[in-house]
């Protein structure tokens, strides 16, 4: 039983890895200037945000205060992804 708890547990660890390091790396590829004009954070912001967040996932800094600042960088990466990334895309495009 703890065999598979463990399994799910490293799924969930890598999944939330990938999509950190994909917020992570998208956000350093779109240009500065579509962030202000998206009215979003600016991309310093979004990278030190989401490159701390990504620095947190890693299992060397594992411990009981890094579970909740874990969580809180899921949801940066989260929102990131679902809402800042479209946004930055499409003024983007726009141009």
């Amino acid at each position: 039983m703890f065999e598979v708890e463990g399994l799910l547990s490293l799924v969930a660890l890598v999944l939330l890895l990938g999509v950190k390091g994909y917020a992570f790396v998208n956000s350093v590829c779109w240009p500065a200037e579509a962030f202000t004009e998206a009215d979003k954070l600016t991309k310093a912001s979004w990278m030190a945000i989401l490159g701390l967040g990504l620095a947190v996932q890693l299992p060397i800094l594992s411990g009981p205060m890094v579970s909740m600042m874990n969580i809180a960088a899921t949801v940066a990466a989260l929102v990131y992804v679902v809402d800042v990334r479209p946004a930055v895309a499409a003024v983007s495009r726009s141009r």
